[in-house]
């Protein structure tokens, strides 16, 4: 009987053990970086700012740090919207610029959806809800691989060296310096 409780004991701690090593893989998460949101283009205004409130609320579902546009921000992101009719069924497609902070765009994220209205102005808030769902589950995936991310010898700066001007050696050169 004791050996098959020492039994048990073990397969619980390995068990354990592997399920501890499985989340250490897959716990980046997004929290703590910084994400503003700095606008959203092709759709009006009362869109905007109901698709704005349900990303807030996606963002906090996610842990995304979503703060002002104009506050500090490791991140900004920018949106665009359209809709378009093929066979009848309406889509709307969003592209998601996500640009790091020296306004180079890291990340690119797009897709479509289809949608139950014939524009963007009659989106209605279950279409906006799985809109703003999508998309910021796209972005917290893009910020957790971010933060898991260390930076590598061949991502590193590039030194160059200062050429010398006709004329001069390095002693002059050092001479100058002083």
């Amino acid at each position: 009987m004791p050996r098959m409780m020492h039994a048990r004991r073990l397969a619980a701690i390995t068990l354990t053990a592997a399920l501890g090593a499985c989340q250490g893989t897959f716990s980046a998460s997004p929290e703590g970086i910084p994400v503003a949101l700095e606008s959203i283009d092709g759709a009006p205004a009362p869109i905007r700012t109901a698709l704005t409130e349900e990303l807030a609320t996606a963002a906090t579902d996610r842990k995304v740090d979503l703060v002002g546009a104009s506050a500090e921000a490791r991140y900004r992101v920018r949106g665009y919207l359209s809709t378009a009719t093929e066979d009848g069924e309406t889509k709307v497609a969003y592209v998601w610029d996500v640009f790091d902070s020296q306004k180079r765009r890291a990340k690119r994220l797009e897709g479509s959806s289809p949608v139950p209205a014939a524009s963007i102005s009659s989106l209605d808030k279950q279409a906006l809800t799985k809109l703003a769902q999508a998309s910021m589950g796209e972005i917290a995936d893009f910020l957790s691989a971010a933060k898991s991310e260390t930076p590598s010898t061949a991502e590193a700066p590039i030194q160059t060296a200062e050429v010398q001007t006709a004329g001069t050696s390095p002693e002059e050169d050092e001479v100058a310096m002083q």
